[in-house]
């Protein structure tokens, strides 16, 4: 009987990554159209980058992958003019995440997912600033970041939270079925 090699992109573990990155943009619309059901600004986009990047062995699925995720979603919710700074820094987390990889521990999750959304923070805010968009914007750059602070506590919690649900569920997995540890996706 002849064995075919197991396609990268077709394998159980890609299948279960996609699943999981999909069900945390799902989350991103619930938070959008059924405000308070989580805290404000309570996303799953930073954790999802860095889990892409943790377990795609493919790297340019690590990539694909949440970015199309989100594109998809942004669809839905509406396009506007940061998409493209707030896409660079998905990406910048992605390349985060490599460093997670073979390397994966609470530590070094709650670590990468701070450090990422600290620069989602900074990055974003700054370019709110420069197009100047809003009155506290206009105001200055300190007002800008000062401003911003409160959507910086909810992305914080919103990453930290969902790297823990997104990385521990798929650790959970990964010790049930051994077919999810050989990094074929």
């Amino acid at each position: 009987m002849q064995h075919f090699p197991q396609s990268n992109i077709l394998s159980p573990r890609t299948g279960i990554l996609i699943a999981m990155i999909a069900f945390a943009v799902g989350v991103r619309l619930v938070i959008f159209y059924f405000p308070g059901v989580f805290p404000y600004n309570f996303t799953p986009v930073e954790a999802i980058a860095l889990f892409g990047g943790a377990y795609f062995s493919d790297r340019r699925l690590a990539f694909i992958v949440p970015l199309a995720a989100m594109f998809l979603a942004d669809l839905i919710i509406g396009l506007h003019p940061l998409i493209p700074v707030i896409y660079a820094c998905i990406a910048a987390s992605v390349l985060l995440g490599f460093s997670l990889r073979d390397k994966v521990s609470v530590l070094r999750v709650a670590g990468c997912g701070i450090a990422g959304s600290l620069m989602f923070f900074a990055v974003v805010s700054f370019a709110e600033w420069l197009m100047g968009d809003t009155a506290y914007c206009r105001a200055g750059i300190v007002s800008c970041y000062v401003a911003a602070i409160p959507f910086l506590k909810g992305w914080l919690a919103g990453t930290l939270v969902w790297s823990a649900i997104l990385f521990g569920g798929f650790e959970v997995m990964r010790r049930r079925w051994a077919g999810l540890n050989a990094a074929t996706a």
